[in-house]
């Protein structure tokens, strides 16, 4: 037992213990305030530090509920649903993304630090896209026919990417690199 000089004759006393922290360390974010603050869309992303992510999906709801009254309902109706949920769910995982990383369990990524531009970008095509409908340059409504090609569009890229993700997934695999088979 490891002791310590009490006093000028040379007694000790026992060392106190180590102090050992029952509490679990504190996270940076809470994934279920982000998500109670993300009831009002782009709140929860505020909470996560990610401004131009909560603008985008602020305006993209707005731009949604404008679309579908002002402009055509039909897709624009369909849309209001999917941006409310997605900015709800993309709220929580950033939360438990920026806590994995504080902990130590997920390498740190520059998008934290610097939002992606992405988000910027798609803010500008949506405002770029509203003004031209205001200014009478672009008429929505005459584009309402053709609102199922950004369906194919996007379904289109989540098949290229999932096709090439497979064939780099069994490309390491066969190359013995896969971590998995260790």
């Amino acid at each position: 037992m490891s002791t310590v000089h009490d006093d000028a004759r040379g007694a000790t006393a026992p060392a106190p213990p180590p102090m050992m922290s029952a509490l679990p360390p504190r996270l940076p974010k809470s994934p279920g305030l982000a998500l109670v603050l993300s009831v009002f869309p782009g709140l929860g992303q505020i909470y996560n530090g990610q401004p131009a992510k909560a603008l985008t999906f602020f305006f993209s709801w707005v731009g949604c509920i404008y679309g579908a009254a002002e402009i055509s309902g039909l897709p624009f109706g369909l849309l209001i649903p999917f941006v409310y949920f997605y900015n709800l769910v993309d709220a929580y995982r950033s939360a438990a993304l920026i806590n994995a990383r504080a902990l130590g369990g997920l390498p740190p990524e520059e998008e934290d630090v610097v939002e992606s531009p992405a988000w910027g970008a798609t803010l500008l095509g949506l405002g770029l896209v509203l003004l031209l409908n205001n200014l009478g340059w672009l008429r929505l409504e005459a584009l309402e026919r053709y609102w199922p090609a950004m369906l194919i569009v996007a379904g289109g890229i989540f098949l290229y990417r999932s096709v090439v993700r497979k064939k780099a997934a069994e490309k390491s695999a066969s190359d013995g690199s896969d971590e998995r088979l260790y």
